[in-house]
């Protein structure tokens, strides 16, 4: 069980090692957003409700996203020092919804059926949200873009002007719907695994 855990910790590093990649793809820069918010809500709420149900100790939820938080700063310091060009900012977004987790583990005196429903739709509410403290404190996309060239994009990825007003448009919102509906599934997954 703690050799799965520390399994998921790295894996859920290694999916959102990459997560402020979307500086680079500046014509994609939202729709990358949305999908990497949602690839780090899977990874944090599926290994958290593992390690909290596993414990039954409410605090190990965001005891989980700490783990994830140092272990990306120790990627992100390796990438960095190679001359990876990403400003050194990596703000901790996964603990406020770790906490929130947490507390509904807590409020509910341990009911796994309200950790799912409740905390899954909190976490997958709450970071897309938190992840855009994430875009605020990186670089200027434009000024990454231009001092790392990247080579010409072939047809099939040239970017289709996006329609103004349409749902899609808001990555925040369409991150965090997303998230709501899946992280109730990942929840429930992580709740399984102790069925072992």
């Amino acid at each position: 069980h703690y050799l799965f855990i520390v399994v998921a910790a790295v894996n859920s590093t290694l999916l959102t090692i990459n997560a402020g990649d979307y500086i680079f793809y500046t014509d994609w820069a939202w729709t990358s957003y949305t999908v990497f918010s949602i690839s780090q809500t899977l990874m944090l709420i599926v290994g958290a409700t593992y390690y909290l149900t596993f414990t039954g100790v409410p605090g190990t939820a965001t005891y989980y996203a700490l783990i994830m938080t140092v272990y990306t700063w120790i990627a992100k310091a390796a990438w960095f020092s190679l001359g990876y060009p990403y400003d050194f900012i990596v703000t901790p977004v996964w603990l406020p919804s770790a906490m929130l987790l947490d507390l509904v583990y807590w409020a509910t005196k341990k009911n796994k059926h309200s950790l799912i429903l409740f905390g899954g739709v909190l976490v997958g509410m709450s970071l897309p949200l938190f992840n855009m403290v994430n875009l605020i404190t990186v670089a200027d996309p434009l000024e990454t873009a231009f001092k790392y060239p990247r080579p010409t994009l072939p047809p099939y990825m040239t970017p289709i002007e996006p329609q103004v007003g349409k749902f899609y448009n808001s990555p925040v919102a369409l991150g965090a719907g997303a998230g709501a509906v899946l992280g109730c599934t990942f929840a429930a997954l992580g709740c399984k695994l102790n069925t072992w």
